[in-house]
C-alpha cells in the first residue's frame, strides 16, 4: 500500500501529527479489547493513504495482524472486492482461520463455487458472520481503502462490522474522497447513519497549510526557496498536486494550475511505445498483470519491457507483487483515461475483455469491459454469469445488478436465452429473489408481477408478500399457485406448504383450521415427490397448529422429528432447530432445550449465520437455558458478548438479552446498558424486555414508583395478545404491592388473565400464578396457597424464579404463624440466590431472615456451605484442604470464602475466624 507524495524522505509525517495521534489511540483502544472504527475522509491527494500507511506500521509494531483491501472504479460491478483483496494479502497466521471458513474462501482465485441458485441473501449472512468470526481471533487493522468506488455489497459489510464489532480487538479503518461525494452518491448517506454510531470516529484531512506545504516541500528535496514558495501557493494544500508540481519544475516543465494538465504533461514526455502502454494500463484500471498489459499494448518483450522501465522510473506506474503495475495515484489513472479518444477506449476495451476471456477472468470484469465496449451480446453473457459469480458470493445487491443488466439488454440481443443459458422468465424470478435478499423486497414484488402466473411464480410472491406484512396478498399469491401448480409436483406441495404458513399467523381458530388441513395435504405431496424442504415446512406449520391448539407434547414430537434432518435450506433447519429448543424450553425440559439451543448454534457458527435472525434466536435462547436453569456463571460468559453500545434496534434488542443476568446478579453494569438502551424504547421488543427488566431492577433498588412506570410503558407498547403481558403485569403488580397500592391491581391482572391460552408453557403458567399471588400482595393479603402454586409451577425448572417464589412463599408463612414452615422455604431460597450469585434476592431474603429472627444478622447472610467453609477457616485450613473436606473444587472454595469476608465486613480469614466465635457463629 504505496501512499501518494505527501511523507518526507525521512518518513516523518508532515501536518498530521493529530489525526495520527487520533488513530494511534483507536489502535491501543482496540488492543485493550474496545473494538472501533475510523472513517478517514479527504479531498484527492490529500494524504489519507500515507496517513493510513504510517498506522499500519504502527500496528504492526504493535503485534496488530494486518489486513488492506483497495476498492475499484468498475462500476460498481466486483462484489466484495476489498475484502477479497484484503484476504489475498493476509499473513500467514491468519491463513488457518480463513481455510477453516470456507465462505471466505470463496473470495480468493480458486475458491470453491457452491453451485447454481445459491440462496444470496443467506449466503451473505453467512458471509458476514465468518467475517466476524474471523476478526476475532486476534488483533486486527482492517483498512479498507477508497471507499468512494465500494460496492453495494462492501458497503453492507461495512455497516455490520461497524455495529456488531463491539468487544473484539479491532480496528477498520475506511478511506474515501470527500470531493466524490456528490449529493446522490450512495456512500454520502452511510456516513452520515455510520457517524452516530458510538464505535465510528471520523477524521476528515484538511489542506496543509502554507508552513506545513513548505516544510513538506523541503523534505521531498526542494532547495530552492522561491519556487516553494511558488509551489505551494498553486498546491493549495494539496500534498499529492504539491509533489507534481515540484517534480515538473525539477523536470524543466512548467507549472499549470490545472492538475489534470499536469498529471498529463508528466506522461506527453514519455516515448510513443511507453504512453501506448500506459493508456492500456489506465483502460485496465488502477491495476493491471504485467502479462495482459503486454498484450494489450502488442509490443514485443525487448520493447515492452523498455517502455514499463520508462514509466516506473517517471513514477507514473509502481510495481505492485510480483507480477503487476499499479498507478502511483487514482487521479494520474483517472487523467489518462479520461483523455482517451472515443473509439481509442472502445478498442482497448474491447482487446481487454477478449484476452480476459481466453484468460477466463472475472466475469463482472468482462461484463465491464464488453459493455464498454459495446458488445452487447457478449456483454449479456457475461452479466448474467456475474450475477451467478455474485449470488454464490453472497453479494445479492450486485447479483442483482448483473441480472438486471442482463434483460435490460435482453430485446437487443438476437439469441439472449442461448447466450444466457436460461430462458427470460426464469431470470427474472432469480432476479427478484436477490433483490428480495437484498432488502427491497417491492422490487421482488415488482418483478414477479410482471410474469406469467405460474406456480413458480405465484409461490415466490406469496412468500415476498407475506415477509412485506401483506398476509391477504399472499394468501391470494399462495392459492393462485396451488391452483396452477401440475397435480403431485413438487411445484404442488411449495405451493401447499407456503399457502399454510400464511395462516398460522396471526392465530385465528378459523384460518387454524385451514392451515392444518392444507400443511397435512402438503406432507403428503412432498413425501410423495421427495421434495424435503416443503415437507419440512410443512411439518412446522403442523406443530404450530398443535402448539395453538394446546397439545403441546405432539408440537414438541413434531419439532423434534424434523429438527434433526437436513432439508437443504439452511434457514429452515434453523428454524425448526429454534423451535425444538423453545418448546422443551417452554414445557420446563432445561436440559433438552439447551442442547437443542447448542445444536442450533453450532450449525450457526458453523455456516457462519450466528447474527442471522434464527441464528440471534438460538443463541438468545441458549441464554435463556443456562439462566433459567441455574447455570448462571455460562449465561454471565455469553451476556458479555452481547454489547452494551448500541446504534440500531437490531443491536438493541441483543443487549436487552444480557439484562436477563446482569439484573438478577445486580452487576454494575445494568445502569450504564440501560443507558444505552433508552432511545430504543419506541421499539416494542425492546421496551419489553429491557423496560421489564429495568423495573425489576428499580424494585431491587427501592423505586417500585419507577417500576410502574416502567411496566406501563411496556404495557402501552407491546400487543395486547402477545403473552410477554403476562410476566409484566406480574411485575407492575409487584410494584403495586411494595408501594401498598390496590389501585389499578384489578385491571393488571385481568389483562394477563385475557392472553391466557390452552397449552401455554410452564414459565407462562408461573407468571401467571405470580400475577395472581402479587395481586393479593397488593391487596394485602399474603396467601400462602397463591404463592405455594407459583413455586410448584416453576420448581425444579425455572430456579432462580423458584427462589424468588419462595422468598414470598416464606412471607406469607410467617404471616399465617407457620414459622417452621417459612424457615425451610427461607433457607432453600438463600441456598440459591448464594449459588448463582443473586445479591439482590440473596440481600432481601437477608433482611427477611433477620426480621422474622430465623438466625442472627450475620448467619443470615451465610448459607449452609458457607458456615461449612467458615468453620474450617477457623481451623487454619488452607483452600486446598478445605476442598478436599468438602469434596469441591478449590477455587469453589476460594469463591466461598471471599463471600464470606464481604458478608461478614472483614479482610482477613484470621478476622472472620475471630469474630466467627465472637458472635457465636461457630
Amino acid at each position: 500500500m504505496n501512499g501518494v507524495p505527501g511523507t518526507a524522505s525521512s518518513g516523518v509525517l508532515i501536518g498530521r501529527s493529530a489525526e495520527f495521534d487520533r488513530l494511534v489511540a483507536l489502535l491501543h483502544t482496540a488492543s485493550e479489547g474496545l473494538s472501533g472504527v475510523a472513517l478517514v475522509g479527504g479531498d484527492a491527494g490529500i494524504g489519507k493513504t500515507r496517513l493510513v500507511t504510517e498506522l499500519v506500521e504502527q500496528a504492526r509494531r504493535d503485534g496488530f495482524a494486518v489486513l488492506v483491501g483497495q476498492c475499484a472504479e468498475l462500476g460498481d460491478a466486483l462484489p466484495y472486492l476489498p475484502l477479497a483483496d484484503a484476504l489475498r494479502g493476509a499473513p500467514a497466521e491468519l491463513r488457518a482461520e480463513i481455510d477453516a471458513r470456507p465462505v471466505l474462501g470463496r473470495l480468493l482465485p480458486g475458491g470453491t463455487d457452491p453451485g447454481t441458485e445459491s440462496a444470496s441473501g443467506l449466503t451473505q449472512q453467512r458471509l458476514f458472520g465468518s467475517m466476524l468470526g474471523f476478526l476475532a481471533v486476534r488483533p486486527v487493522l482492517l483498512v479498507l481503502e477508497d471507499l468512494h468506488w465500494a460496492d453495494r455489497s462492501t458497503r453492507d459489510l461495512l455497516v455490520f462490522l461497524s455495529r456488531m464489532l463491539q468487544t473484539e480487538q479491532v480496528l477498520l479503518v475506511g478511506t474515501y474522497r470527500t470531493d466524490d461525494l456528490h449529493r446522490r452518491h450512495p456512500l454520502r448517506r452511510l456516513l452520515a447513519e455510520l457517524r452516530l454510531l458510538p464505535s465510528v470516529t471520523s477524521i476528515e484531512l484538511t489542506p496543509l497549510d502554507r508552513a506545513e506545504m513548505a516544510d513538506y516541500l523541503t523534505a521531498l528535496g526542494g532547495t530552492d526557496v522561491q519556487v516553494i514558495d511558488e509551489v505551494a501557493e498553486r498546491a493549495e494544500g494539496n500534498p499529492f498536486y504539491g509533489a507534481e508540481l515540484l517534480e515538473a519544475v525539477t523536470e524543466g516543465s512548467s507549472m499549470t494550475d490545472d492538475l489534470a494538465g499536469l498529471l498529463l504533461s508528466r506522461a506527453e514526455v514519455l516515448s510513443d511505445e511507453a504512453q501506448r502502454v500506459l493508456r492500456g494500463a489506465a483502460v485496465a484500471g488502477r491495476r493491471v498483470d504485467h502479462d495482459l498489459l503486454q498484450e494489450v499494448s502488442g509490443l514485443p518483450d525487448l520493447a515492452f519491457d523498455e517502455a514499463m522501465r520508462e514509466i516506473v522510473s517517471r513514477g507514473l506506474l509502481r510495481l505492485d507483487g510480483e507480477y503487476g503495475y499499479a498507478f502511483r495515484h487514482a487521479l494520474l489513472q483517472e487523467a489518462v483515461y479520461t483523455d482517451l479518444l472515443p473509439g481509442e477506449r472502445v478498442r482497448l476495451h474491447s482487446e481487454f475483455a477478449r484476452l480476459l476471456t481466453a484468460r477466463r477472468g472475472a466475469a463482472a470484469e468482462l461484463a465491464y469491459h464488453y459493455l464498454a465496449g459495446h458488445d452487447l451480446a457478449e456483454g449479456l453473457s457475461a452479466s448474467v454469469e456475474a450475477g451467478r459469480k455474485a449470488e454464490s458470493l453472497g453479494a445479492p445487491a450486485e447479483a442483482h445488478r448483473h441480472f438486471d443488466q442482463a434483460l435490460e439488454l435482453w430485446e437487443r440481443v438476437p439469441d439472449a436465452e442461448q447466450r444466457a443459458g436460461i430462458d427470460r422468465v426464469r431470470l427474472t424470478v432469480r432476479t427478484a429473489a436477490v433483490a428480495a435478499d437484498m432488502g427491497d423486497n417491492h422490487r421482488a414484488i415488482a418483478l414477479l408481477r410482471s410474469l406469467p402466473p405460474t406456480s413458480e411464480v405465484c409461490e415466490r410472491l406469496a412468500y415476498y408478500l407475506y415477509d412485506s406484512d401483506d398476509l391477504q396478498g399472499a394468501i391470494t399469491a399462495a392459492t393462485a399457485a396451488v391452483e396452477a401448480a401440475p397435480p403431485d409436483s413438487p411445484a404442488l406441495a411449495r405451493a401447499l406448504a407456503t399457502l399454510s404458513r400464511t395462516f398460522t399467523w396471526p392465530p385465528r381458530s378459523a384460518e387454524d383450521a385451514g392451515a392444518k388441513a392444507l400443511a397435512e395435504r402438503a406432507l403428503g405431496v412432498a413425501r410423495a415427490t421427495g421434495t424435503t424442504d416443503a415437507e419440512k415446512g410443512a411439518i412446522l406449520v403442523l406443530a404450530t397448529c398443535a402448539e395453538y391448539e394446546g397439545d403441546t407434547a405432539l408440537a414438541e414430537k413434531l419439532f423434534d422429528s424434523v429438527a434433526l434432518r437436513d432439508s437443504g435450506d439452511l434457514a429452515m433447519d434453523l428454524r425448526a432447530l429454534f423451535h425444538q429448543a423453545r418448546i422443551r424450553y417452554e414445557r420446563g425440559f432445561m436440559a433438552g432445550a439447551t442442547e437443542a439451543a447448542e445444536r442450533g448454534v453450532r450449525l450457526a457458527e458453523r455456516t457462519g449465520l450466528s447474527w442471522s435472525t434464527y441464528g440471534t434466536d438460538l443463541r438468545f435462547l441458549q441464554l435463556l437455558t443456562h439462566y433459567s436453569g441455574g447455570e448462571w456463571i455460562r449465561a454471565a460468559e455469553m451476556a458479555a458478548g452481547f454489547g452494551a453500545r448500541v446504534g440500531r434496534v437490531a443491536e438493541a434488542v441483543l443487549s436487552s438479552f444480557a439484562l436477563f443476568v446482569e439484573t438478577a446478579v445486580g452487576a454494575p453494569q445494568v445502569e450504564q446498558r440501560l443507558a444505552w438502551l433508552k432511545p430504543f424504547w419506541s421499539d416494542p421488543l425492546v421496551a419489553y424486555m429491557s423496560r421489564g427488566l429495568a423495573a425489576e431492577h428499580a424494585l431491587w433498588q427501592g423505586d417500585p414508583e419507577l417500576a410502574l412506570e416502567h411496566t406501563t410503558a411496556v404495557l402501552d407498547a407491546i400487543d395486547p395478545p402477545d403473552l410477554g403481558t403476562i410476566r409484566i403485569s406480574a411485575v407492575a403488580l409487584w410494584a403495586l404491592a411494595d408501594l401498598g397500592r390496590a389501585e389499578g391491581a384489578d385491571e393488571l391482572l385481568a389483562r394477563a388473565r385475557g392472553v391466557v391460552r390452552a397449552g401455554m408453557g410452564i414459565e407462562g403458567q408461573g407468571w401467571m400464578a405470580r400475577a395472581e399471588a402479587e395481586w393479593y400482595r397488593a391487596h394485602g393479603r399474603f396467601d400462602v396457597e397463591a404463592w405455594r402454586r407459583v413455586v410448584e409451577i416453576f420448581d425444579p425448572a425455572f430456579v432462580y424464579e423458584t427462589a424468588r417464589a419462595r422468598w414470598r412463599l416464606s412471607e406469607a408463612l410467617l404471616v399465617s404463624g407457620e414459622r417452621a414452615a417459612a424457615l425451610e422455604e427461607w433457607r432453600l431460597a438463600v441456598e440459591t440466590a448464594d449459588s448463582l450469585g443473586a445479591k439482590p434476592l440473596a440481600a432481601a431474603l437477608a433482611e427477611l431472615g433477620q426480621r422474622a429472627r430465623f438466625v442472627t444478622a450475620q448467619q443470615g447472610l451465610l448459607t449452609g456451605r458457607e458456615q461449612e467453609v467458615l468453620a474450617l477457616v477457623a481451623e487454619g485450613l488452607p483452600n486446598r484442604e478445605i476442598g478436599e473436606r468438602l469434596f469441591i473444587a478449590q477455587k469453589t472454595v476460594s469463591v466461598h470464602v471471599s463471600n464470606i469476608l464481604g458478608k461478614l465486613g472483614v479482610s482477613s480469614r484470621t478476622q472472620a475466624a475471630a469474630l466467627a466465635r465472637k458472635r457465636g457463629l461457630l
